[in-house]
């Protein structure tokens, strides 16, 4: 048995010595210079982008170049934001078919006060494999059931919640949605009906309590003799229904599109932000009549029907965009959130053009987060979470060649990277 214990910690030993650990970032002043400045907001600039103290202090064809500036020479590249993911399990789930790595789906119906920031492994392999493709920015969304918990908006450097925030979160509900799950799912039509109109009452009833403590503890504040019991998930739901927080609907079926933009405005919720939305296509403009902004992805996916063309879930993000929603892109993911910038290439490639499906995982999710004067865009003031790479980022060809997050030079390096440098000219095995 000791035996056994000795050999498998000097095997471990040895695989980590063998593979190494993602080196550290860094962070300083830096003056990257001869580069082409896509700024997404303002056009195209060329010239010089200064870093210092984790924000962009300066860029353009005249700027100086601070003293003892650690300078990098990029001609001949390009400068781009980081791109922003605005929906993952990213951090929270390491390997999806083992239950013990999954930490995206909390017991019961209603835990919208569970953070899934407070989750999130920093360490996790998967993150240094997103980032490497120029992602510095996801949102972490939680899943299961009605409420499942409280979606966070994380920088993809640091170790501790208070590090990684960047700056949003929102509720998550997953509306009650009509049909048939797939082609296995044989419950009858009166059956469907029966669960989707016992679904939407749930959801009433939560809402209807929630008004009620939302009355209580307005009439507490006001009189100290009123004494309020302790509820951490009406109190969470209470910051919605206050406009303090942004509710995210899940809801794909064109009918429950519909129908969550209804309930949603009947309710009067003052922040919403609608996600999936992968029937949004044909619902564009009742979507973008009601105003609310969309998440939609994964767009490298099957149509939802049988009978829809193959590109559907590819046009889709162009066919609201072009109806005037506010569309951003996620991924939906665990292991390949960092096949982001495809699903955009995608986007673009399907009717969406190129300048929106940039802006999709950039400045357009930095707008729905509330975060745009800090990320999303090239311009004086903001974080300095930006990539420098050899050409259009939503091309499989483009390479990323720097990459900063919050300020942080990240070092371009991930366990596929080593992996890949580790058995490529790998030296013979052990003679017999």
């Amino acid at each position: 048995m000791k035996i056994n214990v000795v050999f498998t910690l000097i095997f471990t030993l040895a695989l980590t010595h063998s593979f190494g650990q993602v080196k550290k970032s860094t962070k300083g002043t830096f003056a990257l210079t001869n580069a082409t400045i896509e700024t997404v907001t303002k056009g195209t600039v060329s010239g010089t982008l200064i870093i210092s103290e984790g924000k962009i202090t300066a860029l353009g064809s005249n700027v100086t170049i601070p003293s003892g500036a650690n300078v990098i020479d990029c001609k001949g590249m390009f400068i781009y934001p980081g791109m922003i993911d605005g929906g993952t399990q990213l951090g929270i789930v390491e390997v999806s078919s083992i239950s013990l790595t999954d930490d995206s789906d909390e017991l019961g119906e209603l835990t919208p006060h569970m953070e899934a920031i407070t989750a999130f492994n920093t360490s996790a392999t998967a993150v240094s494999v997103t980032r490497v493709d120029g992602i510095t920015t996801t949102l972490v969304v939680p899943q299961g059931g009605l409420f499942p918990g409280t979606a966070s908006l994380v920088n993809l450097v640091g170790y501790t919640p208070d590090q990684i925030y960047a700056g949003f979160k929102g509720v998550v509900l997953n509306f009650p949605g009509a049909g048939r799950r797939g082609f296995w799912d044989r419950r009858t039509d009166e059956e469907l009906k029966k669960e989707e109109e016992k679904a939407l009452k749930q959801l009433n009833d939560v809402w209807t309590e929630a008004l009620y403590y939302v009355q209580v503890t307005d009439a507490a504040a006001k009189d100290p003799s009123i004494k309020v019991a302790s509820n951490p998930e009406m109190a969470r739901i209470a910051e919605v229904i206050r406009g303090k927080m942004t509710l995210l609907i899940e809801t794909n079926k064109s009918s429950d599109i519909e129908a969550a933009i209804k309930w949603a405005q009947d309710k009067k919720v003052a922040k919403v932000v609608l996600t999936g939305v992968a029937e949004g296509w044909r619902v564009a403009d009742k979507i973008a009549k009601s105003g609310f902004p969309v998440i939609t992805g994964p767009i490298i996916a099957l149509p939802t029907r049988e009978s829809d063309n193959y590109d559907k879930a590819y046009a889709n993000p162009g066919i609201m965009s072009k109806a005037g929603v506010k569309v951003a892109i996620r991924t939906n993911d665990q292991e390949n959130v960092r096949n982001l910038p495809f699903h955009a290439g995608f986007a673009a490639a399907y009717g969406m053009s190129k300048v929106d499906a940039l802006k999709s995982v950039t400045i357009v999710p930095a707008e729905i987060f509330g975060v745009a004067d800090k990320l999303g865009s090239l311009e004086v003031g903001k974080l300095a979470s930006i990539m420098v790479t050899t050409g259009d980022p939503l091309e499989p060809k483009t390479q990323i060649k720097y990459l900063f997050i919050d300020g942080w030079i990240v070092p371009l390096d991930s366990r596929h990277i080593q992996l890949y440098e580790e058995f490529l000219n790998r030296s013979p095995g052990l003679k017999k």
